[in-house]
């Protein structure tokens, strides 16, 4: 195989790889003002989430984000655990796809009723 062929194969399947991901937070973060201010419609009886995406699995970056690596300070303080029931049926993707599906989905959430944090 000559080898530009070869890079443009690995490039072509490599793209896929990015994921989004929805992390459970702990309610406390629903009484930041500045939570409450970008979700005036958050409902009390949906959770409080954060949504983000990553080249990473979920579960590796959920990891991240509690061990303080690159991590928001939403996740690494008031993150619970994961709801891949909320994104699985996403993954994976290319990487400009997933920068559409972060915000995509954070607004959707956010219609929802949930407290949205994240989702850039």
């Amino acid at each position: 195989m000559e080898r530009k062929s070869f890079r443009k194969l690995r490039a072509a399947a490599s793209s896929d790889h990015h994921n989004v991901y929805v992390v459970l937070l702990s309610r406390g973060v629903g009484r930041l003002k500045r939570v409450r201010l970008e979700n005036p419609a958050a409902s009390p009886d949906k959770p409080c989430v954060y949504v983000g995406m990553s080249g990473l699995t979920p579960d590796e970056r959920f990891e991240n984000h509690k061990a303080g690596v690159k991590s928001s300070w939403f996740v690494h303080k008031y993150g619970e655990s994961l709801l891949p029931s909320l994104y699985e049926f996403l993954n994976p993707m290319p990487y400009a796809a997933a920068l559409i599906m972060e915000k995509e989905l954070a607004e959707d959430l956010r219609q929802q009723g949930y407290t949205v944090c994240g989702g850039h």
